[in-house]
């Protein structure tokens, strides 16, 4: 038991390597961070899980990702996770979820979300402060295949990923993100 988690950091440096092999761009995280390593395992989970949604990352002004966000509720809910914006494959800054929901609702999942802005109008709304999606805006859940019939949605694009936990609702609320820029 004790090998496995000796030999961790080592696969993640040789994932990071294959990822950043000549010819391939993407995010590379600072290893002393724990949020950056957990997001760049958002983004490799996402890749495997449905390849089709490589075009947002070459193609998004930039993109948020929460890796872990909580949510739980009976009869009221709430979620929080914490996260990064990143642009040209840097960190640019960090970022929050909250979600208020109240109506028939129990239990308790975790799942990451990914945001992607289609241009840097789209980029540029978010970073300002209390930026909220309107009622009809929903992520798309990933899997094989979903993102290749994903389009943008008012400049934006958001997949969500379920990693555990279940939670049933019928409820009303809305989801407020907080933009803080890295210096």
């Amino acid at each position: 038991m004790n090998f496995i988690p000796k030999i961790t950091p080592l696969l993640i440096l040789l994932v990071f390597a294959a990822m950043n092999a000549p010819g391939v761009k993407a995010f590379e995280p600072d290893l002393s961070s724990e949020i950056q390593l957990d997001v760049k395992r958002a983004i490799l989970q996402i890749k495997n899980r449905d390849p089709s949604v490589q075009k947002f990352f070459d193609k998004s002004a930039g993109y948020a990702i929460y890796p872990n966000v909580g949510k739980g509720g009976f009869m009221i809910g709430g979620a929080y996770g914490r996260g990064l914006v990143i642009v040209n494959e840097q960190v640019d800054g960090d970022t929050t979820v909250s979600q208020l929901s109240i109506g028939a609702q129990i239990g308790g999942q975790k799942y990451s979300l990914y945001i992607f802005f289609k241009d840097q109008v789209a980029l540029e709304r978010f970073k300002r402060e209390n930026f909220e999606f309107s009622a009809q805006a929903s992520a798309v859940a990933v899997t094989s295949g979903a993102a290749a019939t994903t389009s943008y949605d008012g400049g934006v694009a958001v997949f969500s990923i379920s990693d555990g936990g279940l939670m049933a609702e019928a409820s009303i609320g809305g989801q407020r993100f907080s933009y803080e820029a890295r210096n």
